[in-house]
């Protein structure tokens, strides 16, 4: 291998020597930049339905508004014949933008250069990238495809990927990160999206995985498919791992623009503030005061409650697909945005389990960071009972929910709506974790338990003993919702701040947001606390 291999092609004498030539030069490089991949390589990205990275760029950002950086960079490696192929960029596309005109960081993995894999000077760009994003507060996203670690560099590529997940523990809570998985992502490449705050695939087209199926076949003799181990499917709805799943990559960078539209710039801005889109005072919505139906045990959807109170019922739902029980989302009230978290009768009556405590809580950690304000919608029978929850760690990771509430300082609202029954009462943003305003439905059943279950604990041998069992135990259910199942006496004990009409709730948000609006967070010395995680 000659020096002249080493440092680039070769200059024909005299072609390059003035300015004219040099700039063809330049034009040249920079030709060869845009098209690092292979004409073969290109075509078989596209033969899997998958985009280019340029491509990929293209459809996220407003149009013209990217600009590169590192493109001339390449890898410096000499071993197992790389020195003879060294393209322009080196497989990953770095640079900057713009989404509705606003400022974002973005990197994309080049799928047709070495597969993607990521080696020195791979890195070397990403991080470059990350700390711009640092620097100038504006939000970084990754739009992933790529084979792992490039193994020719060895060692050199495993630091980059330390030196990548340093930053993405840095830019946590400083700047909004959002991961979108467009292709493979296994071993030590999944620890970034996982240190992200939204990570989005794409349905039988994205994979993550810490060890593929290969190697846990070689290793444990199991056999497992990618799709089932580690594809989009599974990581929306098992694992919660990704938090959408797009029909395709289209619909993937579609998400990530609305999503955009929610999220200040750094912890420092505000989110994008839209021109309300309703008039004020308003009408009280009369649907809600029938909403709640008058069966305890009847389910309803709260999503549908919730969009009566946000501007244009518009939500856009954070892992849908996971811990179905309990609804996130981003809205917006007075055309500023709002998080809501939401028990959702649909599914296991709005029972809290391990995984919905977990989705809650750093969905609540997120918007806290951030300085977005927090709805919470509440129909919580309590945490769901058996030994799988038990012997998962629910007390630890039930704690989670109640320790994201009490650490935030962002505004935040609770509505009871009806059941808010013994430890899921306390950890769904009651009064006692310092939640600034408390409201209850007349539907609010606030108790330790539910009247049903009160009768028979309180009084099982009387009822046993009656001589008609099931209209006394009727009357006991009736004297205890009159007495203890309603809201009235967290109401006189000052838990709850008002009993509002369901009708009225927009109105009673509305006006206290308004008010809170100039809320000072708590300053502390302590570094941080220790989350029960």
């Amino acid at each position: 291998m000659t020096r002249r291999a080493e440092r680039g092609p070769a200059v024909v004498p005299g072609e390059s020597t003035g300015t004219v030539g040099k700039c063809a030069d330049l034009a040249r490089r920079r030709a060869e930049a845009l098209s690092a991949g292979s004409a073969a390589a290109v075509a078989r990205q596209h033969a899997r339905g998958k985009l280019t990275a340029r491509e990929r760029i293209d459809l996220l950002l407003d149009p013209g508004s990217f600009v590169e950086l590192g493109q001339l960079a390449r890898h410096r490696c000499h071993e197992f014949g790389m020195e003879r192929s060294r393209p322009y960029g080196d497989g990953v596309v770095t640079g900057h933008g713009t989404v509705d005109g606003r400022t974002v960081c973005v990197f994309a993995q080049d799928f047709t250069v070495f597969g993607g894999t990521l080696g020195e000077v791979y890195g070397e760009k990403i991080v470059k990238l990350m700390d711009l994003a640092a620097s100038i507060g504006c939000p970084l996203i990754g739009l992933n495809d790529s084979g792992g670690a490039r193994i020719q560099e060895g060692v050199a590529s495993l630091a980059q990927y330390a030196e990548i997940f340093r930053r993405n523990v840095a830019l946590s809570g400083v700047v909004p990160q959002i991961s979108v998985q467009l292709g493979p992502c296994a071993g030590g490449a999944a620890y970034s999206p996982a240190a992200t705050d939204f990570v989005i695939m794409v349905d039988r087209l994205s994979h993550m995985f810490v060890t593929g199926p290969e190697v846990i076949k070689a290793v444990t003799g199991e056999e497992a498919d990618p799709e089932t181990l580690g594809g989009a499917r599974t990581h929306n709805e098992v694992t919660g791992n990704a938090h959408y799943l797009a029909t395709d990559e289209e619909d993937a960078l579609d998400y990530v623009r609305v999503l955009l539209g929610h999220l200040p710039s750094n912890n420092e801005a505000d989110a994008p503030v839209y021109a309300p889109s309703r008039a004020t005072p308003e009408e009280p919505d009369t649907w809600l005061d029938t909403a709640v139906p008058d069966a305890d045990n009847r389910p309803y959807d709260m999503r549908a409650i919730v969009q009566r109170v946000v501007d244009d019922g518009e939500l856009l739902e954070v892992a849908a697909l996971f811990a179905r029980n309990v609804l996130c989302a981003f809205g917006r009230v007075e055309g500023r945005s709002v998080g809501v978290v939401a028990n959702q009768p649909l599914h296991a009556g709005g029972a809290l389990d391990i995984a919905a405590s977990e989705k809650a809580a750093r969905f609540i950690r997120f918007c806290d960071a951030f300085g977005i304000p927090v709805l919470t919608f509440v129909d919580v029978p309590g945490f769901i009972p058996g030994a799988e929850q038990e012997h998962g760690g629910i007390i630890r990771r039930g704690a989670k929910l109640g320790y994201a509430y009490a650490e935030a300082g962002v505004p935040m609202i609770t509505i009871v709506v009806r059941k808010a029954f013994g430890g899921g009462y306390a950890v769904m943003g009651s009064k006692h974790l310092g939640i600034d305003v408390n409201l209850a439905w007349p539907t609010a059943q606030i108790a330790v338990m539910g009247a049903q279950a009160a009768a028979e604990v309180l009084h099982r041998k009387q009822i046993a003993e009656a001589d008609d069992p099931a209209t006394f135990k009727k009357q006991l259910v009736v004297t205890y919702e009159e007495t203890l199942c309603n809201p009235y006496l967290a109401a006189d004990r000052g838990y709850v701040d008002a009993v509002i009409t369901p009708s009225s709730t927009r109105d009673e948000i509305v006006r206290r947001l308004r008010v809170l609006r100039t809320k000072r967070r708590p300053v502390s010395a302590k570094w941080h606390g220790n989350m029960p995680l």
